[in-house]
């Protein structure tokens, strides 16, 4: 079972002077629950190497039981430091992909024609792919087999407006989540802001927020496991 995992390389947050990246915890616990699972792991960025954390999600009041275990996992970080380059990765060699969020998808891998092709090709093959809160952005210029948008008329879920409008950043983002996945033609649903919510729709699964992270893991490895 070989699984990849995509992290943005963007850490810029828009023209605010700050800082964003991945967010911490929509990484460690898919990474937590693929591994203890036996998946063999790659992680992959659009420039390799080590891809930037968004500072906020490493704050004291963000941390969670998988990030508090990534902390003390000296072999996970220097995986994480050592990000493949888009260019080298190929969707054959896998048999699922997971897109963690944080902001920084929203501004490269959502254009980043190496991600859409990879996408494509995954789901091509029957290859599961999820993507969890900001991430499910990725999806915006990937076609489906008949050239149209891949989430026209698909159930399919990401951070709700409410919840980019609670962290102040509505103004900031390139898009809204919620509104691009609707205007794309996906029936987006949602459940309240901050608890857990995934969405599957075939071969396609997608999570809220960051609560979302553990359960659309864990429903990848049922996609698998069906396979």
């Amino acid at each position: 079972m070989k699984i990849l995992m995509i992290l943005t390389s963007h850490d810029t947050l828009g023209n605010t002077g700050r800082k964003t990246g991945f967010w911490l915890e929509e990484f460690a616990a898919p990474y937590y629950v693929f591994a203890d699972a036996g998946a063999s792991l790659t992680l992959a960025s659009p420039k390799g190497g080590q891809p930037p954390l968004d500072p906020k999600s490493d704050e004291p009041d963000a941390q969670t039981d998988a990030t508090r275990r990534f902390a003390g996992d000296p072999q996970a970080q220097a995986l994480l430091a050592a990000t493949a380059p888009l260019d080298q990765i190929r969707a054959a060699d896998f048999d699922a992909v997971f897109y963690p969020g944080g902001h920084g998808p929203l501004w490269d891998l959502a254009e980043d024609s190496r991600s859409i092709s990879l996408i494509e090709n995954m789901l091509a093959a029957g290859k599961p792919v999820a993507a969890v809160c900001h991430a499910p952005g990725v999806l915006r210029h990937v076609k489906a087999s008949d050239g149209g948008p891949l989430v026209a008329g698909r159930k399919v879920t990401g951070f709700t407006n409410s919840e980019e409008d609670a962290v102040q950043l509505t103004a900031v983002v390139p898009f809204l989540v919620e509104d691009e996945l609707k205007k794309l033609g996906g029936r987006y649903e949602r459940g309240d802001d901050w608890q857990p919510y995934i969405v599957g729709d075939g071969m396609l699964i997608t999570g809220q927020n960051p609560a979302s992270s553990e359960p659309a893991a864990k429903a990848l490895l049922d996609c698998l496991k069906r396979d």
